[in-house]
């Protein structure tokens, strides 16, 4: 019998997870740990959110939905799109799903066939390269080399020496905070219909950009794939809720893959996330505390010798060059939790070849927190320069 791994299932884990594990170790054992590793906001979910959840679980009626989710919800996600983006979404286009995750891979098996090729960024979100790799297709990563987005050039060169039939990119992205210029991203969906390559646009980190409006593709290219998510500006990490809109070509084999993978999304997160839509004030309020963490790493990451690897535009992450005192990403990344008290993810979960010299840090956390974390940093660094 042949007791070997599959490739598909000897996937690199997601460090991030791992350095959060070990934070909790050290946590449980009473170590004062900060983390800036993991993207998950420290505020609970709106209060409209919680109450609208209790009334559901009170009335305990709790059950499946239609697989492409609630009509309610459906319509509250279109009508975003009209409120925030002055876009037109038919709801019919709209698919709850459970949390992006799903999201990913209900896209990757309703565009593509196994074997085929699709683009993704380096440095990027690792779960992209993992589960293309799961369901048996080959990730292309393409080497931002420190332009902080990619460009419609870039694309093209990657797919002349290799050609693909898909490309995931996001804009806010993780783990950079970059956001790709309208123009840019206006010549890349140009660019990938000449080619004829199908597009993925990941645009959970909506509405956490700081100095500009955001721009969906849907406002260039109708019939881009997007994917978005209530974890992170609606501050809903663990509801497991998130959305595709697609094109109607997609839909049915689309609805189809959830019927059997998931059934649907969770019903009491669907009904929680229909009032997420009003309460701005609220997640503003979050949001300005972002901005003035955002702020002050901006100011004092560098004057530790944390270098900026690229802009930090939205969401909420620094990517650092840490190379002026490591080469081993994730060692450095053990002795920051170990010796500082400080938990940040490793670049080598972003990028497989050059993450060794990087690190993200997640200022989603309390300004304070954040603010103590730098100054032990800025403590225990000098020691560790090569």
């Amino acid at each position: 019998m042949n007791t070997g791994m599959s490739r598909r299932s000897a996937i690199e884990p997601f460090h991030a997870m791992d350095v959060l594990a070990e934070a909790n170790r050290l946590r449980a054992q009473g170590a004062p740990i900060i983390s800036m590793a993991v993207g998950q906001p420290s505020d609970p979910a709106p209060r409209a959110v919680r109450e609208a959840a209790a009334r559901a679980a009170a009335d305990g009626r709790i059950g499946y939905t239609d697989s492409l989710g609630l009509p309610a919800l459906r319509e509250a996600i279109a009508a975003h799109y009209a409120d925030h983006y002055g876009v037109t979404v038919d709801p019919s286009r709209v698919v709850a799903t459970t949390g992006s995750s799903a999201a990913f891979n209900l896209a990757f098996l309703a565009m593509f066939d196994a074997g085929e090729r699709v683009a993704i960024t380096a440095p990027g979100y690792p779960a992209y390269r993992n589960i293309l790799k799961v369901l048996g297709l080959d990730a292309v990563e393409i080497d931002l080399a420190g332009a902080g987005w990619l460009t419609a050039g870039r694309l093209e060169e990657a797919h002349a020496r290799s050609p693909f039939q898909g490309l995931l990119f996001a804009s806010p992205a993780n783990p950079t905070g970059s956001i790709t210029p309208d123009d840019e991203i206006g010549r890349i969906l140009a660019t990938c219909a000449r080619l004829g390559i199908k597009v993925i646009s990941d645009e959970i980190y909506h509405r956490l950009a700081y100095d500009r409006p955001d721009r969906t593709a849907l406002s260039i290219d109708p019939d881009v794939v997007v994917i978005n998510s209530f974890s992170k500006y609606y501050c809903m990490t663990g509801w497991r809720i998130g959305w595709m809109v697609l094109p109607q070509a997609l839909l049915r084999p689309v609805e189809r893959i959830q019927q059997s993978l998931y059934i649907s999304a969770p019903e009491i997160s669907q009904i929680a996330a229909i009032p997420a839509f009003a309460a701005t004030a609220e997640l503003e309020a979050v949001k300005a505390r972002y901005a003035q963490s955002r702020a002050m790493l901006m100011e004092r990451l560098p004057r530790l010798g944390l270098t900026l690897a690229s802009p930090m535009d939205g969401g909420f992450y620094a990517y650092c060059d840490v190379s002026r005192f490591t080469n081993d990403s994730m060692d450095f990344a053990r002795r920051m939790i170990a010796q500082a008290h400080v938990a940040a993810t490793p670049g080598i979960d972003f990028d497989t070849v050059n993450g060794h010299r990087t690190m993200r840090f997640s200022y989603a956390g309390a300004p304070a927190d954040m603010a103590t974390a730098m100054d032990r940093l800025e403590a225990w660094l000098p020691a560790e320069r090569t």
